[in-house]
C-alpha cells in the first residue's frame, strides 16, 4: 500500500491549472490602456495587449475564434467587477482575430552571438481549423497540419530560431536551417 496522501497530490494537480492562468492583469486594465491609446490617432483601443495574449493563447490551444467570443463574453463579466464597471462589451471574433493578427511577437535578438550556446530543437503540430471536422471523421478524410520547428537556447530558455512548414517537412531537414539562423 502506498503511503502518498492522495489528497493533497490530487489538489497539487489542480492547483497546476491555476498558475498558468494569471489574471492579475485586469486589475491593471485601466493604466494599460490609457498607455496604449496616449498620443494614439483614429478610435481608441477598448481592450488591453495582455487580454489579446491571453485570447491568442486560448485561441492556439483551445477555441476557435466563434467560440472564443463566447468564452471572452463571461470573461468580462470578471473584468467588470474587478474594475467596478457596469457592462464592458466582449469584443466580436471578427475583432479578436484581428488584433491577434497584427500582434507584435518579438523574439529576443540579445542573444550574444560571439558566445557558443547549445541548442535544443523540436517540433510541434497543430491543427489550423476544426471546420468540417464531422465529414472528415464520416468519409475518413485527413485533414493536415502545420508544423512549427523551434531552435532553444538551453542555457536562457530562450527562442533562438523557428521555423513553420508542412507536416511532411521531418526535424532533421530543418535542423541545419534552425542552426543557421540561430548563429545569424
Amino acid at each position: 500500500m502506498s503511503d502518498r496522501n492522495w489528497r493533497e497530490y490530487n489538489e497539487a494537480l489542480v492547483r497546476r491549472g491555476e498558475i498558468l492562468l494569471d489574471m492579475d492583469f485586469i486589475d491593471t486594465w485601466p493604466e494599460e490602456l490609457a498607455r496604449m491609446n496616449e498620443g494614439k490617432e483614429g478610435k481608441p483601443f477598448d481592450y488591453p495587449e495582455s487580454l489579446i495574449r491571453l485570447l491568442a493563447i486560448v485561441h492556439a490551444y483551445l477555441l476557435p475564434y466563434r467560440q472564443l467570443e463566447g468564452f471572452t463574453r463571461a470573461f468580462m463579466k470578471h473584468v467588470d467587477a474587478a474594475n467596478n464597471v457596469d457592462e464592458l462589451k466582449a469584443p466580436d471574433f471578427t475583432s479578436i482575430a484581428w488584433r491577434v493578427a497584427r500582434m507584435d511577437v518579438n523574439v529576443n535578438d540579445a542573444i550574444d552571438t560571439n558566445e557558443p550556446i547549445v541548442i535544443a530543437a523540436d517540433s510541434s503540430g497543430m491543427k489550423v481549423a476544426n471546420r468540417g471536422e464531422w465529414i472528415r471523421k464520416k468519409w475518413h478524410v485527413r485533414r493536415g497540419f502545420i508544423k512549427m520547428h523551434i531552435a532553444v537556447d538551453v542555457k536562457s530558455k530562450e527562442i533562438v530560431s523557428i521555423e513553420v512548414t508542412s507536416e511532411h517537412v521531418h526535424d532533421g531537414k530543418k535542423l541545419k536551417q534552425l542552426v543557421k539562423h540561430a548563429s545569424s
